[in-house]
């Protein structure tokens, strides 16, 4: 009978999976390449079906607490000219959707998995998988086995590599890159965001309500690109290449993008399988069915995919086979909806025509005078909410 479960990854999807096995009286065990939970980040949401988990897991007021408090955005010219504002509640929002700092998000879940051994500081090096377990050695630690092996370790999952093949089978590029990371408050912002665009090129500056100063986001139109995703020396001349020629502010955060402690750059990209599990071995969050930062669904498919597949094991008793499947069929049309969405982000955020870019603005100047039916918010809401989380009966 299924027991111990080895989870590779302590962002978001890892242990709020970690959570829900001990909660069903499994043994799981995370590991984790970083040294401790990685604090900061950007914002991301909690939206439709992931509020319903985060309320199961008796966590929904801490996430709320934690809200980044995020009131709207503002769109200027190469001056720095206002040329269009909106509120975010006009945008996407929805009543019940939190949106909060992704670092907060895994502080809160790691505080929630008392009794679950982590491992920081490693990594997985080799999976070999027998009749009855699966032989784990690591980069530091010595050999384990386990009877399963979850990856929950994002976009570049080694889990995914060593048990499903090269990450290249796997990913659809979108057509951009995007680089996130902390610095000045620069426009003395307040719970605000400001962006400035030229075709297939953004760049803006936010200051949640819980940050000391200010996100920088920098994001851009291209073929894709040869980078290490792990070493930003080959990341920052693309980025100086690509707005080499942009106004505003954009010089200083190019700069700033420098010294940036929890700098953060990668291609736009979704993950693509046609199953999600291998033997023993299954992906659960980014690592299996990442939609992308432009979908603004990758945490909530996390959170709804670690409570799915915990469940469907319970359901089983363990028997992995079963569970597996019956995870894929809960999942897979969830999934495809919020990777689809990805596309209206691609559009609002970083439109590649200056018509592209005058239609947006004009819609962000009607949204206080459209129904909140609006396209764009139906189909996010559509999405986020497009699974029955009912509970299942063991059988």
């Amino acid at each position: 009978m299924t027991k111990t479960i080895l989870i590779s990854g302590a962002s978001i999807a890892g242990p709020a999976l970690a959570f829900w096995l001990h909660e069903h009286g499994f043994h799981p065990t995370v590991v984790e390449r970083s040294p401790a939970i990685r604090d900061g980040g950007y914002a991301i949401d909690v939206r439709g079906a992931a509020v319903t988990v985060a309320e199961r897991m008796g966590i929904l007021t801490e996430l709320r607490e934690a809200r980044t408090g995020m009131q709207g955005m503002t769109i200027v010219d190469g001056d720095g000219r206002d040329l269009a504002s909106v509120r975010m509640d006009e945008l996407v929002s929805g009543p019940d959707d939190v949106e909060l700092m992704r670092g907060a998000l895994s502080r809160i879940l790691h505080e929630r998995t008392d009794g679950v051994e982590y491992v920081f500081g490693d990594s997985i090096t080799a999976i070999e998988q027998g009749p009855h377990s699966v032989r784990v050695e690591f980069e530091r630690a010595e050999p384990r086995e386990f009877d399963l092996v979850i990856g929950a370790d994002g976009l570049h999952s080694t889990v995914r590599r060593l048990a499903f093949g090269p990450e290249s089978d796997f990913t659809r590029y979108l057509g951009f890159h995007v680089s996130i990371f902390g610095t000045e408050n620069f426009l003395d912002l307040d719970r605000w965001t400001t962006v400035h665009n030229t075709p297939g090129r953004l760049g803006g500056l936010y200051r949640a309500r819980t940050d000391r100063g200010a996100k920088a986001i920098l994001g851009f139109a291209s073929p894709r690109l040869r980078f290490d995703p792990r070493d930003p020396s080959t990341q920052l001349p693309l980025l100086d290449k690509a707005f080499r020629d942009e106004r505003w502010i954009v010089p200083q955060l190019l700069e700033a993008a420098r010294n940036a402690p929890d700098f953060y750059f990668d291609s736009i990209t979704q993950i693509r399988m046609d199953s999600w599990s291998r033997g023993r071995v299954a992906l659960v969050g980014d690592a299996g069915y990442g939609p992308s930062p432009l979908s603004g669904q990758g945490s909530s498919l996390a959170l709804v995919g670690a409570y799915v597949l915990a469940r469907e094991l319970h359901a089983a008793d363990g028997d992995h086979h079963w569970a597996f499947r019956a995870y894929e069929r809960e999942m897979r049309n969830f999934v495809a909806l919020n990777q689809k969405i990805a596309t209206d982000g691609a559009k609002t955020l970083i439109p590649k025509t200056r018509t592209g870019l005058w239609l947006r603005n004009q819609m962000f100047r009607l949204m206080p005078h459209l129904p909140k039916t609006a396209t764009l918010s139906k189909n996010v809401e559509r999405a986020a909410n497009a699974i029955d989380l009912r509970d299942r009966v063991p059988r």
